[in-house]
């Protein structure tokens, strides 16, 4: 039986697609020759692989059985027939997938898809939303690299630990625990919200009140941080976030931040991949490049990065004074 290799890569290139089209488009190929592969390939695996559905093409059972290898296979031929070359971001034609936590997507994705597009104009992202810890996603190779609070627990998922975050308070402008230092006794008292994927009305901040003799009552959970720091701004409600991937947000609200009255843990914050991609150098200058973005967030802004206001408003005040 002789194989034809290049029906591998026009298959994994259907399967990531899910259209003819989309395939083509991918591997620079007209649309009918990427109908003739798949032909092609329907012929030698005997299934359909993708099959209509209205006005779209959905994958066979044995088609999504297949993704994940199929990808790895191609990935690995790709590793092997280019081990020796030198990446060349400016020709490189890849689509990388993250799944980021929302706060983080929203801090760092402008920064990381404009550095991304300057670098390899041909890379394309997809910010995938976070559904929850999957680690299935990241070893079927459907996720290129994830974000997580947590170290990974299976030994073929690589981490990088990329900063630590610290808990702050957050409430809206006026808010009567804004009008002065804020007690312990005062933030058990006050109502909560928390964010939760998984609807959670717990976490622990919980247990820390609790080793003190102290409840809080938490009156909504919301799945995004976007959504609870919204819901801070327009109710009396407090929520208690990691601060710097939500201090561009809470700065766009307008929301008054105050630490918490008790120690609390700084939060890690991972990126995550699979060991596939330990020596794929285009997925190396991706967590490379990914690790910069969010460090920065990190970083205290220095004194040419501060709005004009901040360090030089009594210079303008004097400019518009001789205006």
């Amino acid at each position: 039986m002789q194989l034809d290799l290049n029906l591998l890569t026009a298959l994994d290139a259907l399967l990531e697609e899910g259209s003819v089209t989309g395939a083509a488009a991918r591997l620079h190929v007209t649309a009918p020759a990427m109908s003739r592969s798949l032909g092609r390939i329907r012929k030698v695996t005997g299934d359909q692989i993708l099959v209509r559905t209205g006005r779209s093409m959905v994958p066979t059972t044995r088609a999504l059985a297949m993704r994940a290898e199929v990808h790895a296979l191609v990935q690995q031929a790709h590793r092997l027939l280019s081990a020796q070359q030198e990446l060349d971001l400016a020709a490189l034609d890849r689509v990388f997938t993250i799944r980021w936590h929302d706060a983080l997507t929203a801090a760092c994705g402008t920064a990381l898809t404009t550095a991304v597009h300057h670098q390899a104009p041909g890379v394309r992202l997809r910010l995938s939303a976070e559904p929850g810890a999957d680690d299935a996603e990241l070893r079927r190779g459907e996720v290129d690299l994830e974000s997580s609070s947590s170290v990974p627990t299976l030994p073929d998922i690589r981490h990088r630990l990329v900063g630590k975050d610290r808990l702050i308070v957050a409430a809206r402008p006026g808010h009567p625990l804004t009008a002065g230092p804020l007690s312990l006794e005062h933030y058990a008292a006050a109502e909560h919200l928390t964010v939760s994927r998984r609807g959670s009305l717990r976490d622990p901040i919980d247990d820390a009140l609790t080793t003190r003799g102290l409840e809080r009552r938490v009156v909504a959970v919301g799945p995004t941080a976007a959504f609870a720091l919204q819901l801070a701004l327009d109710t009396d409600l407090i929520v208690t976030v990691p601060d710097a991937v939500t201090r561009t947000a809470r700065e766009q609200l307008g929301l008054a931040t105050l630490p918490p009255p008790l120690p609390l843990p700084d939060v890690p914050l991972y990126l995550l991949w699979h060991q596939r991609y330990d020596n794929d150098r285009a997925h190396t200058w991706l967590r490379d490049l990914a690790t910069e973005t969010v460090q920065a967030l990190f970083t205290p802004p220095t004194a040419s990065q501060l709005p004009r206001t901040n360090r030089t408003g009594a210079a303008d005040s004097r400019a518009r004074e001789h205006h």
